[in-house]
């Protein structure tokens, strides 16, 4: 048997928002439960260029796995290869932008979906680039959002990024003049940025509302301020290991004596409900995430099983 190719085409036919949130939400579960184990993303760097790898086995898929892309000035190209654990086979080797994008999206979806008040008719959200999207989506897939404010530095994206999400989503997306339109008064805010500085002030925040902060995944960029950090009553991490080596959202907090890591929760821990989610109704939530290889195992496993259901995708020889 060969090694079935998936290319990004391939990806957008079989993978939906509510099922990626599904498998992910699972992910988490079984990861608290020791069956799952995750590595953290690792980095190489020369002139111009640097490699990124991360894998992570997902035993009760049978499956494991490993992404791997390369950024530099023009871009990124993302890859990720499945293997099956019972006969050690390269299942699937698969162009990953658009599976990187939805299991992010999908675990921002899961945070929600149990920290956040159940009514959520409004949010707010900080980005307008292609993680955005996902992000977005994710929410409107959990809650039944009525209306999305929106904020980005460029006004005519902004503008069309609104207009496009409207469209899809079949809710109102309203573009905003100044950040604090995208925070104040709402219950759910998501920063989705590339920015190195944060563009959100924690005071700014609504008392009960959860922050979800997913843009930034290097030690030296920090899209929420030490203010947001310190009004946190609770902080969760998709993983306190990986935003350990990676969220530059605490560095400064930690430099104050605001925030030990003593204070972060496992998003594992409340999806398998050992560590509470949304109960005081005046607590402010940060979520923190960065990426987690287990995530796109357990998303890739799902794009697998359905491209083979369909007859999709071409077997290659490796």
């Amino acid at each position: 048997m060969g090694t079935l190719f998936l290319a990004e085409s391939d990806v957008r036919q079989v993978l939906d928002m509510p099922s990626a949130i599904e498998r992910v939400r699972e992910c988490f579960r079984q990861l608290a439960a020791g069956r799952a184990e995750n590595v953290p993303r690792h980095r190489a760097s020369a002139p111009g260029a640097v490699l990124h790898t991360m894998s992570a086995a997902a035993g009760y898929l049978g499956m494991l796995g490993w992404k791997c892309y390369l950024t530099t000035k023009r871009g990124a190209q993302f890859h990720f290869g499945l293997y099956e654990q019972a006969t050690g086979q390269l299942v699937a080797l698969i162009q990953a932008d658009r599976l990187g994008q939805i299991r992010t999206g999908a675990t921002t979806g899961v945070a929600v979906d149990h920290l956040a008040h159940q009514q959520v008719d409004e949010m707010g959200l900080i980005g307008t680039g292609w993680q955005a999207e996902a992000q977005l989506t994710a929410v409107a897939a959990v809650r039944r959002v009525h209306k999305a404010y929106v904020y980005s530095r460029d006004p005519e994206r902004r503008r069309e990024f609104a207009r496009q999400m409207q469209s899809k989503l079949a809710i109102e997306v309203a573009p905003v003049g100044q950040p604090h339109d995208a925070v104040e008064d709402l219950p759910v805010v998501i920063t989705a940025t590339t920015s190195a500085q944060p563009v959100l002030d924690g005071r700014w925040l609504a008392e009960g509302s959860l922050l979800c902060a997913m843009g930034s995944n290097w030690l030296g960029r920090a899209e929420v301020d030490v203010e947001a950090v310190r009004r946190a009553d609770r902080i969760v991490c998709d993983s306190v290991e990986c935003c350990r080596r990676e969220a530059g959202d605490f560095t400064t907090a930690i430099e104050l004596g605001v925030f030990d890591w003593s204070r972060a929760v496992e998003l594992a821990d409340v999806v398998a409900g050992r560590a509470m989610g949304q109960r005081n109704p005046a607590a402010v939530i940060l979520f923190k995430s960065v990426g987690m290889a287990l995530e796109d195992v357990a998303v890739a496993t799902l794009v697998y099983e359905r491209a083979k259901a369909q007859g999709l995708g071409r077997d290659v020889d490796l």
